[in-house]
């Protein structure tokens, strides 16, 4: 299988649970939940986003022809800006269940990778993914219900935090919504969390930080 990937880099994960951490970003070119075309997004089921996830013109980015290319150039990115074996790589998108698959996954472990994912749980994770992080999106259907981190985006009117609270997931956030709404978002996230200590506050500290 071929892989299209949008863009490879290093930087800190900004949100959730592994918030700090030195990871090797993988977006995924594609989404099932919106073209990335802004002349579709009113009519998207995920109209929100703030990712460009079209074609494979980022850094490092480009169609990779085999699982070991693809790793390869994973691992590489992550060694050049680390110094370090074992990369923490997170694969992400547009929606990186489209592409990711066993092949990819053996590959990277072969080269001594934990992978991690985000994704909006659409598609069934397959076996082999070290950390699953589902963001539901408004009310598309979500087939995969479990998973270490649920990180559901304040506020979607169709996704209401009530709705996720019994699926089997360790860790339970709620990320304010970027925009001209975001101040109001944070807070009302903040209150939520406050009187519902099952949710934890995702803040998107590397748009703080100035950092990819």
């Amino acid at each position: 299988m071929a892989y299209a990937i949008k863009e490879i880099y290093t930087t800190l994960q900004g949100e959730g649970y592994h918030t700090g951490r030195t990871a090797v970003f993988t977006r995924f070119a594609g989404c099932n939940l919106w073209t990335g075309r802004e002349e579709d997004r009113a009519n998207a089921v995920c109209s929100f986003c703030d990712t460009d996830f079209v074609g494979v013109d980022g850094p490092n980015g480009g169609k990779f022809s085999s699982a070991e290319e693809a790793a390869k150039q994973i691992f590489n990115v992550w060694k050049d800006a680390t110094g370090t074996d074992k990369p923490f790589v997170v694969c992400t998108g547009g929606e990186p269940l489209l592409q990711l698959d066993t092949a990819l996954i053996h590959a990277l472990h072969a080269l001594g990778a934990e992978i991690a994912i985000e994704t909006n749980g659409t598609i069934q994770v397959p076996d082999g993914i070290d950390w699953i992080c589902v963001s539901p999106k408004k009310d598309a259907e979500i087939v995969q219900q479990s998973g270490h981190e649920l990180k559901l985006v304040w506020f979607q009117p169709e996704a209401p935090p009530e709705r996720f609270a019994w699926w089997d997931f360790e860790h339970f956030y709620l990320q304010p919504m970027d925009g001209p709404d975001i101040e109001r978002f944070t807070k009302e996230a903040t209150s939520y969390c406050m009187t519902n200590p099952q949710w934890r506050l995702s803040i998107q500290t590397h748009k703080l930080l100035g950092i990819p």
